[in-house]
């Protein structure tokens, strides 16, 4: 067995990665307490894991201290998926202003839907963020539906319910899943999936408060998209 193969994972490490996860899961900008307890370490170490991303511009804090992502981040997230990223950015942003709902691309990792790109539409009164790195159980939600729809049911979770396994099948049946008050509440979402070539699934969806289109509506434009992207990136 090699070296590497044997030696230990580094905590610090998986500290600092667990805090950016914690940031980007965040509604808005945490204090050093309050990272910490979600951390699940003293404030000390915390503040001390903290300041090193600050210094890497991972992190930043503003007048009161709080904490949140740094630009640097963004940077490092354009670099993920550069293509697909690309490619969706146009559809993305037309699909947030046609219908004033913010669009986004999630894309699974392991058990877990993490949103790759998010657009707000350009001229509604109340939109919802949804940030790039957010994440969420992909059993939760309509991406994660969208996505179970199109994945074989030996690479679902080890627990899913009988219910999430009704919704799934309808998903698959009809094209496109929907959520209420599933991973934020009040908010609803719509969604289908993106079928890439060479990727894992992933899926286009729509999140907001309320809406003058039906789902059925939504999806149909929402599939519109994931067949532009899918053809651009030759899947």
């Amino acid at each position: 067995m090699t070296e590497t193969a044997t030696a230990p994972a580094s905590q610090t490490l998986s500290r600092g990665i667990r805090i950016l996860e914690i940031l980007a899961s965040a509604r808005q900008p945490l204090s050093i307490d309050e990272t910490a307890r979600r951390l699940g370490v003293h404030r000390s170490v915390a503040y001390r894991l903290l300041r090193t991303l600050e210094d890497h511009g991972l992190v930043t804090r503003d007048g009161t201290g709080r904490i949140q992502l740094g630009a640097r981040m963004a940077a490092l997230a354009a670099g993920v998926a550069h293509d697909l990223q690309a490619e969706a950015l146009p559809e993305l942003t037309a699909v947030a202003n046609e219908l004033g709902a913010t669009c986004f691309i999630a894309v699974l990792d392991a058990d877990e839907c993490v949103t790759l790109a998010s657009v707000e539409p350009r001229h509604a009164t109340a939109s919802v963020a949804q940030r790039p790195g957010s994440r969420h159980p992909v059993t939760a939600g309509a991406p994660g539906k969208a996505i179970l729809s199109v994945l074989p049911q030996s690479q679902w979770p080890g627990e899913v319910t009988d219910r999430l396994r009704r919704e799934v099948t309808d998903a698959a049946d009809r094209g496109f899943a929907t959520s209420h008050d599933e991973v934020i509440p009040t908010l609803r979402s719509v969604s289908v999936p993106l079928m890439l070539r060479g990727r894992p699934p992933a899926a286009i969806a729509v999140v907001y408060v309320a809406s003058a289109h039906e789902p059925a509506e939504i999806a149909a434009r929402l599939q519109r998209s994931a067949a532009v992207i899918q053809d651009a990136l030759g899947s």
